[in-house]
């Protein structure tokens, strides 16, 4: 995934597509609104709460969607705020192996892999209770989550532990077709616009089986879980652009958010920041060797072009799976792992410690859409926190 992201980013850019480059950015972000981690007590709180797990235990149901009129079947989970019972469930946690059914090839195959992953980038065990009792509280906002090319719905475990804490739901999808184990087969749904779309009706799909308060195809203590009025989006690389595009073909999202990635770029055409008028935010990790300087430059532009309120933060050391729970679970996923090579100049260096980088993001995340789907104007602090001092660089345009 890596050489082929870096290798389709060169060829937008030898074609003439970046609209400027990544050094006249410097003034524009300098002169939008900065973070100030010192404005007093209110705002130290709204930083530290969203730097924490929140007071709810979290449970995870799994579950297969069938969408009958594309033919796609969908393995999906939900992570929701649980009952006080399930605490200790939760600490003990769910192997990521076990998301999928004892005994299938997806099971042995992430065995496998976990076994001999490196642990200091690797979670392989959640912090979340399988199907436990969801807490009595109701309408949950609900983000919906998209995961990167050839990835897992797992991916961002983290963060979806830190948002369901803190009362706010997230599902997400496998993207049938396009998952770790069609990339370790070799027989992978390529990147491009035609498979964007069917990522795009796949976010669609579980959305709409979500939000059926009379539908049958969640477990039944999640049904009617949800507030349809309170509905975010985030990716993380090719789920970053298909957010965007989602942003775009479906009104129920109020809010979404890029991990790693442009939403809108030539590689992969079908989004316009014009055309999306719902606020946006973007983590950019400024050694991303997958989409390069010139993907981060559209990144960028894409903060430059987008409807405001829109933030965009900077992390420093940081490399495209640095925000993910799985970096260098397979070769391919290295890059936030470990060791590196400076985009600038190929000098060695070593990649932000990973549970550093899943905090920042986890941070971020959980400030954004508690500002922008529960109202939590104090968030907005925890979003633009310039912490680690010299790693997060933040911007926002109101």
């Amino acid at each position: 995934m890596t050489t082929r992201f870096a290798a389709l980013f060169c060829l937008a850019a030898l074609a003439g597509c970046a609209k400027t480059t990544a050094a006249s950015y410097d003034t524009t972000v300098s002169q939008d609104v900065s973070a100030d981690t010192t404005d007093g007590a209110d705002a130290a709180a709204a930083v530290e709460d969203w730097r924490k797990d929140g007071p709810f235990p979290v449970g995870h149901a799994d579950f297969v969607l069938t969408d009958a009129a594309r033919s796609r079947t969908l393995r999906v989970t939900v992570w929701y705020p649980a009952a006080e019972s399930a605490r200790a469930a939760a600490d003990a946690g769910t192997n990521l192996a076990d998301f999928y059914p004892v005994g299938s090839p997806e099971h042995a195959t992430m065995t496998t892999l976990l076994a001999t992953a490196p642990t200091t980038c690797v979670r392989s065990q959640t912090h979340s209770a399988a199907n436990a009792e969801p807490a009595t509280t109701t309408a949950w906002p609900l983000v919906a989550f998209s995961h990167c090319h050839t990835c897992t719905r797992f991916e961002a475990t983290t963060i979806a532990e830190r948002l369901a804490s803190h009362g706010i739901a997230v599902i997400a999808p496998d993207h049938t077709g396009n998952t770790i184990f069609e990339g370790l087969a070799g027989t992978s749904a390529g990147l491009g616009a035609a498979f964007l779309q069917v990522r795009t009706d796949d976010m669609r799909f579980v959305l709409d089986q979500a939000l059926d308060p009379t539908g049958t195809t969640l477990p039944a203590n999640l049904r009617g879980k949800f507030d349809p009025t309170r509905i975010g989006a985030l990716g993380h690389s090719f789920g970053g652009v298909t957010v965007g595009k989602l942003l775009m073909d479906d009104p129920r999202p109020k809010a979404g958010m890029a991990l790693a990635v442009p939403m809108a770029q030539p590689l992969l055409p079908g989004v316009d920041m014009a055309q999306i008028h719902v606020p946006v935010a973007f983590v950019l990790a400024r050694e991303d060797n997958s989409i390069l300087e010139v993907g981060n430059s559209f990144i960028r532009q894409d903060y430059a072009d987008a409807n405001p309120p829109v933030w965009l933060l900077e992390v420093a050391d940081a490399g495209h799976f640095s925000f993910s729970d799985i970096a260098g679970i397979i070769a391919n996923f290295d890059a936030g792992c470990g060791k590196g090579q400076r985009m600038a100049d190929q000098s060695d260096f070593t990649y932000l410690d990973n549970a550093t980088a899943r905090g920042i993001g986890a941070r971020a995340v959980g400030a954004f859409f508690g500002q922008t789907l529960r109202g939590e104007t104090a968030a907005d602090e925890a979003l633009m926190a310039a912490e680690p001092a010299g790693v997060v660089f933040p911007s926002e345009r109101k």
